[in-house]
C-alpha cells in the first residue's frame, strides 16, 4: 500500500490566491480515481526553502492524501505536470511512501 501526498499551494508564483474551484476539481478527480481522500485544509501547511544563499521562500499549502495499492509512476508524472500548469507553479510536490495498513 502507498500513501501519496500532494502539497498544493494556496497562491500562484505571483502571490495571487488560487480559486477554491481549482482545489475542488483536484479533490473530485482524486476521489473518483482512488475512492477517497484526506484533505489537511483547515490550517495551511507552511513550506520554507532556500532558493539561494540570500533568502528563503515561503509557501502556504494544502495537503491532499490518497492511498493506493499500486504506484503508477507514469500517471502521477502526467498528473503532476497537469497540476503545475493549473496551479501556475514551476513545481508541485507529490511524494509517495510505502505504508502498512493496520
Amino acid at each position: 500500500m502507498y500513501l501519496i501526498q500532494l502539497l498544493l499551494p494556496l497562491y500562484d508564483n505571483t502571490g495571487q490566491p488560487l480559486p477554491k474551484t481549482l482545489f475542488a476539481s483536484v479533490r473530485d478527480e482524486l476521489v473518483q480515481r482512488f475512492g477517497g481522500l484526506t484533505a489537511h485544509a483547515r490550517a495551511p501547511v507552511n513550506g520554507l526553502w532556500c532558493e539561494d544563499d540570500e533568502h528563503a521562500v515561503r509557501d502556504d499549502l494544502v495537503l491532499y492524501e490518497v492511498m493506493t495499492a499500486d504506484l503508477n509512476r507514469d500517471w502521477w508524472q502526467q498528473y503532476r505536470t497537469s497540476l503545475e500548469a493549473r496551479f501556475r507553479q514551476e513545481q508541485v510536490m507529490i511524494r509517495a511512501q510505502r505504508i502498512e495498513q493496520l
